[in-house]
């Protein structure tokens, strides 16, 4: 006959157990939650140390973490771990809240004008579209294709080669877009822009960037009246080596908000997300996030080309001025690319 007493002990030693060991876990990811906030909220220069930029990239994924050791933490009963958990959760989803809060909602007559069968080259919207090809690697059909079906009027392409633009042309880009501006600064990969309206002023390098050649070209709306300065965006990727010349990638682009003889937008592959210092010091209080202002949730754009990993990085972005609003954000499959596509609608007052 088993013994109460010994069975209520035995009992008790196993639940002891195991809340150690929820407490252990949950430990563990309160720590590495911890860590994530602390680095998101470090100044530019900190974060450029190394692996600093790849952990910053992961931020609103810690917020499940954060929920997860939370959740264990009340379980095991550790409550100073949940009540840490707790500070970090308000944090975190007060930084990503407002991908989920429209700011600046596009006017009703910005979707109809988009929605038409036939583009206006004249009115005050467009269709825009970023997506890096990966050393040419992409698809040039699907990327036309792309064009064709969401009538997208200003086109912006990073890491583009000689091979790449001929497959382009061969598979009619020029019949939608027939104006373009493609630049290299080391003569193999390059940046571009394609237009359904003429590019004024076109440059090979608008930013005087130390990462690439940043081609721009002036797009007219409003009948003539307004006119924005479309520029390519390709900065340097976060990996061992190049820390530094990510940073400085970026606050070359930082430079910018100083440039007001034209309105901007800017549209490519920033290698940051919201969630490095450096990307929004280069917005300051200017520039805008597009996907963020839109309020139609996270735009993850890399890596696009692991079947065993989703996409968890908003690094593509299209970047606008005042007197300019964004929605309809919208990502988009392109093969053979290592990136998404990025598709939105800019209004333009």
């Amino acid at each position: 006959m088993t013994n109460p007493i010994t069975a209520s002990m035995s009992g008790g030693i196993h639940r002891h157990r195991h809340h150690r060991f929820l407490g252990a876990i949950a430990g563990l990811s309160a720590f590495a939650s911890l860590l994530s906030t602390l680095a998101r909220a470090l100044p530019q220069g900190w974060q450029a140390l190394p692996y600093v930029p790849v952990i910053v990239s992961f931020t609103p994924w810690f917020i499940v973490v954060s929920a997860l050791s939370l959740f264990l933490a009340l379980i095991a009963r550790r409550w100073g771990i949940a009540l840490i958990m707790v500070l970090c959760l308000c944090v975190q989803v007060w930084w990503q809240y407002p991908f989920f809060n429209s700011t600046q909602p596009l006017s009703a007559d910005a979707s109809t004008a988009v929605s038409a069968s036939r583009v206006d080259t004249t009115d005050a919207y467009a269709q825009v579209m970023t997506v890096n090809v990966y050393k040419g690697h992409a698809d040039a059909q699907t990327i036309v294709r792309l064009v064709k079906q969401h009538h997208i009027e200003i086109l912006a392409m990073q890491e583009t080669d000689a091979a790449f633009i001929e497959a382009l042309n061969k598979d009619g880009i020029g019949e939608y877009l027939p104006y373009s501006q493609v630049s290299s600064s080391d003569g193999v990969y390059g940046n571009g822009l394609w237009s359904a309206s003429p590019l004024g002023d076109p440059v090979d390098d608008e930013v005087n960037s130390s990462a690439s050649f940043m081609p721009a070209g002036t797009v007219k709306f409003n009948g003539g009246r307004s006119s924005i300065r479309f520029v390519s965006v390709h900065t340097t990727s976060p990996k061992p080596g190049t820390w530094t010349e990510w940073l400085r990638a970026l606050q070359e682009l930082g430079n910018m908000r100083s440039r007001t003889s034209a309105r901007y937008v800017f549209m490519g592959d920033f290698n940051a997300t919201t969630d490095h210092t450096a990307f929004r010091d280069f917005l300051g209080d200017r520039f805008h996030d597009a996907a963020r202002s839109a309020g139609h949730g996270f735009t993850f754009t890399w890596p696009a080309n692991r079947s065993y990993l989703p996409a968890f990085a908003g690094i593509d972005h299209i970047v606008f001025d005042s007197g300019i609003d964004a929605g309809n954000m919208q990502v988009v499959r392109v093969p053979g690319s290592d990136h998404d596509g990025l598709i939105g609608t800019l209004e333009v007052q």
